[in-house]
């Protein structure tokens, strides 16, 4: 299949939503600077049956690594409501979900104006047809491989599908976004990740949930660095 795709450069991005919670700079030290992206999950119990950061963690991150890419994954509804808070925060990348976003034209053309990728995510169920009137204003899609709220899911493997058609029609239309995915990847799937197409992939704790983070990262580069 990779034959097939044109592939972009790799990129890792741990989620702090498994980092420790009482120590996510320590956390974040620990990984030796060896990440491409830092991935912050925002949850509102309410779109997802979870709660996690706000905007004063993507603050604080900001201040702590301010050379760090800092994307931003915003699951909360309605995904407008939130925007204004979190660019305030100066990340690299913010990202609303397609299903809980009522203007999601509007949304992510206020993201792009404000000088922050736009990202678009989609949770497992939902096609990709349905973002297909908003790929030239995204600056990612954001596939999720679980469904969203908590951590350390199982991988549903039928969304590799979905990052095969978004990289067709990517090539297709002429477009630049990236393709980032988010759930259950780790070293089992790491390379079948990679095969379909994905730009960016997302581990929380096939990450921290390791006794050495920065080693695992180094792993996983092996793993895609082979095929």
């Amino acid at each position: 299949m990779a034959g097939s795709l044109q592939l972009k450069p790799f990129l890792i991005a741990p989620s702090i939503l498994s980092a420790d919670p009482l120590a996510v700079g320590a956390s974040v030290d620990v990984l030796k600077g060896d990440f491409d992206w830092l991935h912050v999950d925002v949850m509102d119990g309410h779109f997802v049956p979870n709660l996690s950061y706000g905007p004063a963690v993507a603050k604080a991150l900001r201040r702590r690594y301010p050379d760090a890419v800092i994307d931003v994954h915003l699951m909360v509804e309605p995904g407008e409501d939130f925007l204004d808070m979190f660019l305030e925060s100066r990340p690299d990348c913010l990202t609303v979900h397609q299903e809980a976003c009522r203007h999601l034209h509007r949304a992510l053309s206020k993201i792009r104006a404000a000088g922050v990728r736009s990202g678009v995510a989609l949770n497992p169920a939902t096609p990709v047809e349905l973002i297909k009137p908003v790929l030239n204003i995204a600056d990612v899609v954001l596939l999720m491989s679980v469904d969203p709220g908590f951590g350390g899911q199982s991988f549903i493997p039928e969304v590799t599908e979905k990052a095969v058609t978004l990289c067709q029609l990517r090539e297709a239309r002429g477009l630049k976004f990236l393709i980032e995915m988010d759930g259950g990847i780790n070293a089992a799937n790491m390379a079948q990740v990679r095969r379909c197409g994905v730009d960016v992939a997302v581990m929380g704790s096939a990450v921290f949930g390791t006794p050495d983070p920065a080693a695992t990262v180094a792993k996983m580069r092996l793993l895609v660095d082979g095929e």
